[in-house]
């Protein structure tokens, strides 16, 4: 942390002494219904809660060798980009040797660099180029399971009695079929049969992607060996991919037909997985001032806390999915069901409530495995999607938890225009292609109508830099498909344009630099109940502010609740109407949103 973000530190620790009182007496008065209160709250000022993340997926980012895959190089090329924007600290999608069966996610070497990428200089010189400009790296970690091709499975599989079996879950065939009825995230079984020892073993993802064995000891010090190697590169942070799913329920029952809906949560039930987290904290995470996040893919809310809650030395923060999979079927998770706003911000507020005093989030409102934001919660039609971008980007940034912004959010870019199954190229896609359109239980246009809107792919395209050929991410064949709305949507003509969405992500991310009230304050929804506008307050003691989002595409005349009233504008997009000093509505354009400091 700079000499400035420990006096802000400091300023926000001192004021945090009057949260308790300073909040109690703004519940006492009519003015805010619904009062989120912490008794007792004391704010702990990180670097990492006070930080903005940006995701970067490096196969799509930006290409320097011409192959048509992204690369480390391009990270450090357009790190001045970011820094522009305000940007404190990077995460980039794995980065390690692999076969790409699932774009990384499938580790075949720990400690090597994806032969794509780059070499291990490459990735030393993004660390001290990071450095350079005051930024932070935080990679992802990818140790619920390893590539089918890692050298500990290869041995694994060599015979039953090698010492690498048990790194593992290999099992007999149950009346000469699978072990039990496990269903894999990818469709199909999650066990795979290995016809030269005629035993199964488990695979949660991919059948490329055999599960690790977190029971067996040696398996956890190897997994705590290879963090150490990275963090002694000079890493700051971890992500923890599929975090909840490291301990399995070894007896392996079959699943009900109830559990089966929801498999997913039957997952993250083994019982043994919090005490591998905190073992792992005391081994190796507590030795290092770094920021970890573990995904907590699965699991309900009401257990949640258990990963962040800083007494119980796990992790700092929390990846949940409650509100990005809104919209999605628990059955079929391919499928898009509607949502409407009142359910989008009672998901926010009873996340935030889960975090409590004790706990923290990451807020993201898209990433490598979920559509564009623009696409999913705004409108990406021509007329609209500057407006619903930019109000995205409000919500985004005001929120109580750590902001992660992903690669292309700040230019508003899009959904792709998929057409037919050969135009995807993600594993999960295609799994489920298999399972429901080839064996008949959906026709194929249904299920094409609900993946373009649902599938990760659409976030995997390549980075519209600018109008040139490929969009200036490659001069070769890009690996995967470009959006055709590059010439529209592209970071040179919104760098040029003092209104673009990009130059309000811009000012946004400094905005929530300067009011520490908008990283710690309390947060407050005024009206769970409004499908239309979403307003809510952050509290520090006595700073307050209101955040008011238009989600219509409608004109709207909002009254602000009880006795608030505006003492000056902070930021508004999309506006038409100057608020004055002392005002108590706000003549909202659609899409139209602000930050107001309250009297």
């Amino acid at each position: 942390m700079s000499h400035q973000g420990m006096k802000t530190a400091l300023a926000i620790f001192l004021t945090a002494t009057l949260f308790g009182s300073c909040h109690k007496s703004f519940g006492d008065s009519q003015s805010v219904p619904h009062e989120n209160t912490f008794e007792h709250s004391e704010v702990i000022p990180k670097w990492w809660k006070e930080s903005v993340f940006y995701q970067i997926y490096p196969r799509s980012f930006k290409d320097t060798n011409g192959d048509g895959i992204g690369d480390i190089n391009g990270i450090i090329e357009k790190l001045d980009y970011l820094k522009s924007l305000g940007i404190d600290a990077i995460w980039i999608n794995p980065h390690y040797d692999s076969p790409n069966k699932d774009n990384g996610y499938d580790i075949r070497d720990y400690k090597k660099i994806m032969t794509e990428y780059g070499t291990m200089n490459d990735f030393d010189r993004l660390v001290n180029e990071l450095k350079k400009r005051n930024m932070k790296l935080m990679i992802d970690v990818v140790i619920n399971h390893t590539s089918d091709q890692n050298e500990w499975f290869i041995k694994s599989k060599s015979s039953k009695d090698n010492p690498y079996r048990d790194y593992y879950f290999w099992r007999d065939p149950k009346e000469g079929a699978e072990p039990n009825n496990y269903p894999s995230f990818f469709g199909g079984s999650a066990w795979q049969k290995d016809e030269s020892t005629n035993q199964y073993y488990l695979h949660y993802f991919a059948k490329q992607q055999p599960d690790l064995n977190w029971d067996n000891p040696k398996v956890r010090q190897e997994i705590y060996t290879m963090l150490r190697f990275w963090l002694d590169k000079g890493v700051s942070g971890l992500r923890f991919d599929t975090v909840a799913t490291y301990s399995k329920n070894t007896n392996f029952p079959d699943l009900t037909q109830q559990e089966l809906k929801n498999f997913a949560e039957e997952y993250t039930k083994g019982p043994n997985l919090h005490r591998y987290i905190n073992e792992m904290n005391k081994e190796v995470l507590s030795q290092y001032d770094i920021a970890t996040a573990g995904e907590i893919f699965g699991a309900p809310l009401d257990k949640l806390i258990k990963f962040i809650d800083r007494r119980r030395n796990e992790l700092n923060m929390a990846f949940t999915f409650d509100l990005i999979r809104l919209d999605r079927d628990t059955d079929e998770r391919w499928r898009r069901k509607d949502w409407t706003l009142s359910q989008f911000r009672q998901v926010i507020d009873r996340v935030d409530h889960t975090a409590g005093e004790y706990g923290w989030n990451a807020f993201f409102l898209d990433n490598h495995d979920n559509p564009r934001a623009v696409s999913h919660f705004g409108d990406d039609r021509p007329q609209w999607r500057e407006k619903s971008a930019k109000a995205l980007a409000t919500l985004t940034l005001t929120q109580r938890a750590t902001p992660f912004i992903f690669q292309g959010s700040e230019l508003g870019m899009t959904n792709y225009p998929f057409k037919t199954i050969g135009d995807f190229n993600d594993i999960e896609v295609k799994g489920f292609w298999d399972d429901y359109v080839k064996k008949g239980k959906v026709q194929a246009n249904e299920f094409l109508y609900n993946v373009r809107l649902t599938s990760r792919d659409n976030s995997r395209t390549p980075f519209q830099w600018d109008d040139s050929k490929n969009a200036g991410f490659t001069i070769g064949k890009p690996w995967f498909n470009i959006n055709s709305n590059y010439k529209e949507i592209n970071a040179k003509s919104q760098i040029e344009d003092p209104n673009s969405v990009l130059n309000y992500y811009r000012k946004l991310i400094e905005i929530r630099h300067q009011f520490p009230v908008l990283t710690y304050g309390q947060y407050n929804d005024l009206d769970q109940e409004n499908e239309s506008v979403y307003a809510y307050t952050r509290t520090l003691g006595s700073e307050r502010f209101l955040i008011v989002i238009n989600f219509k595409e409608q004109t709207i005349e909002y009254d602000l609740p009880g006795i608030l009233s505006i003492e000056k504008v902070i930021i508004e997009s999309n506006s038409k109407n100057t608020v004055q000093k002392n005002d108590t509505k706000i003549n909202l354009q659609p899409w139209q949103s602000g930050i107001y400091k309250l009297n």
